[in-house]
This record gives C-alpha cells, structure tokens and sequence, in this order.
C-alpha cells in the first residue's frame, strides 16, 4: 500500500479511511480459548480479553451445533477470490487480504458500515464454497459477527496492513 495513494482520501471525514476486518470459521475459537475472546462485556477497543476458562470452552463446545470448519487450500483460493470479487464490483478498496485455514483479515476501504462489508465478504465466500462443493449447502462456514475496527490515519492503515500481510504465520500453499 503506497501512504501517498489519494483513493484512500475519504470524500466525507466521518468514514474512517479503511477497515479492519477478520472472522473466524465456526468452532475454531471458543469464549474460554487461551487465545482470548471477545464477548458483549469485553469489546471495547483496548479492553481485555474474555479470562481463558477450560469449563467455558467445554461448555461453547457443547454448544456446537456442527462440526469445526476450517479452509484447506482450494477453500482458501475460494474464499480470496470471492472477496476479491465483491471487492471489485463494490468498487471498495482492498489494501490487504490474508486467508488462514481458521480465520482471515482484510483491510478494506468502503464507504459503508463495516458491518456490512464484513457480511458481504462472508455470505459470497460461502456461496462460492457451496458453489464449488466445499461445504455442504447448509452447513456453518463462519462464526456470528467477527471483529470491525475503524482505521482513521494512515498509520492505522499501515500497522493493520503489515499485520495482515506478515504476522499470521508463514505463507500457506
């Protein structure tokens, strides 16, 4: 990403210049994960985590109403071409795109809530993975929600696309 690029300009101040998006696939982080989670009372930006629990993450596995997903590689392409692809005919501003076997970033630049890029990218990833027969017709791809940070300077911008692109681990095939 190029801090000069005027695309990132946005044409009202109240938008934010990007987004920061990721979600998880179902099962694959669980309220009690030593990870850390974040739940109605722990989501406020800088607040800490959900307290690692064994009991609590028993219990949301109990929950489970299927099996964990995760992306094997052909899943992955799928869902990075698809989120390319709404990206293109939105007209929306991809800055980064990394797709893991359990979760995926973007950083993106709309002028929509990011809640709304956010079930966008989602609901074509899983039309193209039951499209392609990767998951089955009704089964759960993704967790509910996932987490939308605004990111209003270009350093913000910088520091999430640098995050995306080279803290998640090595490159997968």
């Amino acid at each position: 990403m190029a801090s000069s690029d005027s695309a990132l300009i946005p044409a009202d101040p109240n938008w934010p210049l990007a987004y920061f998006l990721m979600w998880t696939c179902y099962g694959t982080r669980l309220h009690g994960d030593d990870r850390g989670t974040v739940d109605r009372r722990h989501r406020a930006p800088g607040s800490p985590f959900v307290p690692p629990s064994v009991g609590r993450q028993h219990a949301a596995s109990q929950r489970m109403a299927e099996a964990t997903a995760t992306l094997d590689t052909p899943s992955r392409a799928v869902v990075d071409r698809e989120i390319r692809s709404v990206v293109e005919r939105r007209r929306w501003i991809l800055l980064a795109l990394n797709v893991r076997t359990n979760h995926v970033h973007a950083v993106v630049s709309a002028a929509r809530r990011p809640e709304l890029v956010l079930e966008a990218f989602k609901a074509f990833a899983t039309r193209g993975l039951r499209d392609a027969g990767l998951t089955p017709a009704g089964g759960r791809v993704w967790t509910r929600h996932g987490s939308t940070r605004y990111l209003w300077s270009e350093r913000d911008v910088e520091m999430a696309v640098t995050y995306t692109e080279d803290a998640q681990g090595p490159d997968l095939d």
